[in-house]
């Protein structure tokens, strides 16, 4: 993977009339040093309707200053960003490319803006000499490059102050007291593209949404954040950044569980194509985070037990075993992501949000829609907890309550996607089932261990090696499993309070 570099930085105007003011005496500043002046070119690409600049992403090819290459930026939080960097070449390097490629898709990328600007950086330095933040006057003539507006310029000049790496962002605090003092006020814009864009597009101003009333409102709300969340967390799995594989297949589950739950409001005749491709992506998704999950439990318990009843080389087989079981993952999912499969269904859902299938009942109130669609999920959970508590222990119960956790975690999906519409009820629904869940979740989680506990023993015994680490964590494992199926009747109870039903029905 490419250089990337985390950006924390805020933006200030300055008028004809603003001049930076000494920032020697910002608290921890010991010194003050003039970097000189730069000249920077940078060209920003995007699609000719701008899919990048619409979440906030930027792709430049820059020359001059200490940095020249190609850098996308991705946001974070309000003024961090990462910046992935690629050296100099003519068309967008092929890491970056794909980064952007859920956004891009099929589309071109093209220059669409060109910025040129006169940099004058300082350096605010601690007593120690360390560097505590780069302030720069950047004095901006930007130029539409394409579409509405080509040809069209704007100037203008701005302050950006920048956090040292590693550097302790209270300190930008202290800087943004002192240029406030002087009358230096924060940017309206996010960044230099955004204005560039703003002041050389058309100028049409800005839709405001309307509020969700309907059923349909609120159910085509809830699916396209859980839409916006598969697009923008596809850079950040192909970057392997933590968890940013659990949190998009989870979004393909809510997405596929909404579609279920809610069938009296989208036609499942459209959307049913879609599901039973949302789950091929969480299953390839899965590969990797089952075995990710499998490792982090064992490993827990392998630590829990005192040295003395770890015997044989316990760590180095369970490290090799998972090592042979993850060979390829990573690269599997890249391949996934670049394949004409994924694209077409990110595709299928925009297409999906941009002419929706609604049915009769996504015009009414969802105050009388939502609840009877929640409430049908909570009697499926009902009857598949039943059917596990009815069961003698042993593999069939084991695969009774697996189905009832794929239940439970519908029926808290639907609370979930009810809550904007529904309030504190619907919180409060999602709230148990996610209890219910947890308590199944870990349960399957143990017998999925036992199963690997038990091949990891036999495997052991086969080179020779003594096997009683392995069977003593089986039989803690099952004794977990235990805990868990007496636990499930008093927390089912808690979830079925009638009141709590009572609070969703229309």
């Amino acid at each position: 993977m490419a250089d990337t570099k985390r950006e924390i930085e805020r933006k200030y105007e300055a008028t004809d009339g603003t001049r930076l003011p000494g920032l020697g005496r910002v608290a921890g500043v010991g010194k003050v040093v003039a970097r000189g002046r730069s000249e920077l070119d940078a060209v920003y690409w995007d699609t000719a309707d701008l899919r990048l600049a619409a979440d906030s992403l930027t792709l430049r090819r820059r020359t001059g200053g200490s940095d020249a290459g190609w850098h996308a930026k991705f946001p974070v939080a309000v003024g961090v960003r990462d910046e992935i960097h690629e050296p100099l070449s003519d068309t967008p390097p092929p890491p970056l490319a794909a980064l952007l490629r859920s956004r891009v898709r099929h589309a071109e990328l093209a220059p669409v803006v060109r910025l040129l600007s006169s940099r004058d950086v300082q350096h605010l330095l601690a007593e120690d000499g360390t560097l505590l933040a780069e302030v720069s006057v950047d004095t901006v003539l930007a130029e539409r490059l394409a579409g509405e507006g080509t040809g069209t310029t704007a100037t203008w000049t701005e302050i950006e102050v920048e956090l040292a790496d590693d550097g302790d962002p209270a300190f930008l605090d202290a800087v943004e007291k002192r240029l406030r003092k002087a009358g230096v006020l924060p940017a309206t814009s996010s960044s230099k593209l955004a204005r560039a864009l703003a002041e050389t597009g058309p100028g049409d101003p800005p839709t405001r949404p309307r509020e969700p009333r309907t059923a349909g409102d609120h159910v085509l709300a809830y699916v396209r954040e859980q839409i916006r969340a598969i697009v923008a967390l596809d850079p950040a799995v192909r970057r392997d950044l933590p968890d940013s594989v659990h949190r998009m297949r989870v979004a393909t589950r809510r997405l596929r569980s909404a579609f279920t739950t809610y069938r009296t409001v989208l036609d499942r005749e459209a959307t049913g194509p879609l599901g039973a491709e949302l789950k091929w992506l969480a299953a390839e998704l899965g590969v990797d985070r089952d075995q990710e999950v499998l490792d982090d439990r064992l490993g827990a318990r392998i630590g829990a037990l005192p040295a003395p009843l770890v015997l044989g080389p316990v760590e180095n087989r369970l490290g090799a075993w998972s090592a042979a079981r993850r060979t390829g993952s990573r690269r599997r999912i890249a391949d996934v992501l670049d394949g004409e499969r994924y694209l077409a269904l990110l595709d299928a859902l925009d297409a999906l949000i941009a002419d929706p299938p609604l049915r009769p009942a996504a015009s009414r109130k969802a105050e009388k829609v939502l609840p009877k669609a929640v409430l049908k999920d909570y009697d499926r959970l009902a009857a598949r907890i039943g059917h596990a508590l009815d069961r003698e222990a042993g593999p069939e119960r084991d695969t009774a309550m697996h189905e009832a956790r794929k239940a439970a975690k519908r029926a808290r999906y639907a609370g979930e996607a009810a809550r904007p519409a529904l309030g504190k009820p619907a919180a409060r629904f999602a709230r148990r089932m996610k209890a219910v869940q947890t308590v199944l979740g870990d349960h399957q989680d143990s017998v999925v261990a036992r199963e690997a506990l038990r091949t990891l023993g036999v495997q052991a015994h086969a080179a020779g090696e003594t096997a009683f680490t392995w069977g003593l964590l089986y039989g803690r494992e099952e004794a977990a499993a235990d805990a868990r199926e007496r636990e499930l009747p008093e927390v089912w109870v808690r979830a079925s309070d009638p009141v709590l039903r009572a609070d969703l029905k229309p």
